[in-house]
């Protein structure tokens, strides 16, 4: 086993976010106190301190989670028309990565052949290279709304494809594979006996979309085959990154026992306190309005990216998102792209606005494009676009251009 390469989106978040003034790189939902999610709550009566059971012994609890938390879970991935989702399904983590590591960890050995679904978090595809595994890039194409070809897909299996590896909404398109395309992805996977694995970290912020439409994507548990694997966490879509509870579901139980084995050399537990804050915040008297608040302030913000793009459309371009937090926003100049670190970097030392460059968060190919996190509060995006408007005004054109 190798060490994976440096975590490129993970360095630059680390040198950069604490000196923002703007920060609209971050991909969380604007993240909410206690007292805030409290509020949230259909149940008034409720107080912060009732969150807490503060006469539980704070041993190791549950090692595999809480039974409250995997019983919240389980209905979340239990369709009405579908099997339920048994919470023995579900392995509570400290935060999604620790459940995608997990995964690759207990799945995958030297040899292995994966397919990973891109552009993406870099998780997703250095972690299964530094185990050995051999790693090919199912990529997203920019001029069809960030669609990757299926043909392409069935042509990249091997006899030892192993795993195939989805983000789903994307990071950092903000777009969706539709149902349609998961039922190709399952079919084909179906026929050859390999895990799809759907870091679905994002769900369910759906805000240009909605489950009335034909295509739709549902969970990847949820489209009828059993070797699939989801994982997710309270980071993203529900606005408590400083509660570190992630989890991985899946509808093979053998899948779900690797993982716990695995898992026994990282983590004896999590956390008992993280645990009853994300069975609240989850819970049906909390989630819809959690949901809620972050779907309608992706909404409005989104449109206040929207209308920048517009009136800059000489200079910048992006496929509107449709879920999750992120943005994929190209900038040129006389028609070529402009040097997106240098971009970033001098952004934030002239204004506070934090971005993301492509290139340095997913590869460098990305030439010209820039992650935008738009669901922090809206004042901190419409700000943040204002200082924008201005540095382009007086010194976009002073940036130099990719060679």
């Amino acid at each position: 086993m190798a060490p994976p390469p440096l975590f490129s989106v993970e360095q630059w978040m680390d040198k950069y976010e604490t000196t923002a003034k703007f920060n609209i790189a971050e991909t969380c939902c604007a993240s909410v106190s206690i007292e805030e999610l409290v509020s949230l709550s259909e149940n008034k009566e409720c107080k912060a301190s009732d969150i807490i059971d503060l006469s539980a012994i704070q041993n190791y609890g549950e090692i595999r989670g809480s039974t409250p938390l995997r019983n919240n879970l389980s209905r979340l991935y239990s369709s009405k028309v579908g099997t339920p989702l048994p919470p023995d399904n579900i392995l509570i983590t400290p935060g999604a990565i620790s459940a995608n590591f997990l995964v690759f960890y207990a799945l995958l050995k030297p040899g292995d052949h994966v397919i990973c679904h891109y552009p993406t978090y870099q998780q997703l595809y250095s972690v299964p290279a530094s185990l050995g595994a051999e790693v090919d890039l199912w990529k997203s194409k920019p001029d069809n709304k960030w669609l990757p070809d299926f043909d392409e897909l069935k042509a990249m299996v091997k006899d030892n494809t192993k795993m195939i590896i989805l983000n789903n909404p994307q990071n950092p398109t903000g777009q969706v594979l539709p149902k349609s395309l998961l039922q190709q992805i399952v079919d084909l996977a179906a026929s050859k006996d390999i895990v799809v694995f759907s870091d679905e970290v994002y769900r369910p912020l759906f805000h240009g979309i909605t489950p009335m439409d034909k295509d739709f994507p549902p969970s990847i548990l949820s489209m009828g085959y059993k070797n699939t694997i989801t994982t997710g966490s309270l980071s993203k879509a529900y606005s408590l990154a400083g509660v570190r509870v992630g989890w991985l579901a899946s509808r093979n139980r053998d899948i779900i026992e690797q993982c716990a084995s695995a898992r026994d050399y990282t983590t004896n537990a999590v956390s008992q306190l993280d645990q009853q804050v994300a069975a609240f915040a989850l819970s049906p008297d909390t989630l819809h309005s959690l949901l809620g608040r972050n779907i309608q302030l992706a909404k409005a913000n989104l449109e206040l990216i929207e209308r920048f793009v517009i009136k800059h459309d000489e200079y910048c371009s992006y496929t509107k998102p449709v879920a999750g937090t992120t943005a994929f926003v190209k900038f040129e100049r006389d028609g070529k792209p402009i040097d997106a670190k240098v971009f970033c970097e001098t952004l934030q030392a002239k204004t506070g606005v934090m971005f993301l460059p492509g290139d340095v968060g997913f590869g460098e190919e990305w030439k010209g494009y820039v992650r935008i996190g738009y669901v922090n509060r809206t004042e901190v995006v419409k700000e943040g676009l204002e200082e924008l408007r201005k540095f382009m005004r007086k010194e976009y054109d002073d940036l130099p251009l990719c060679k």
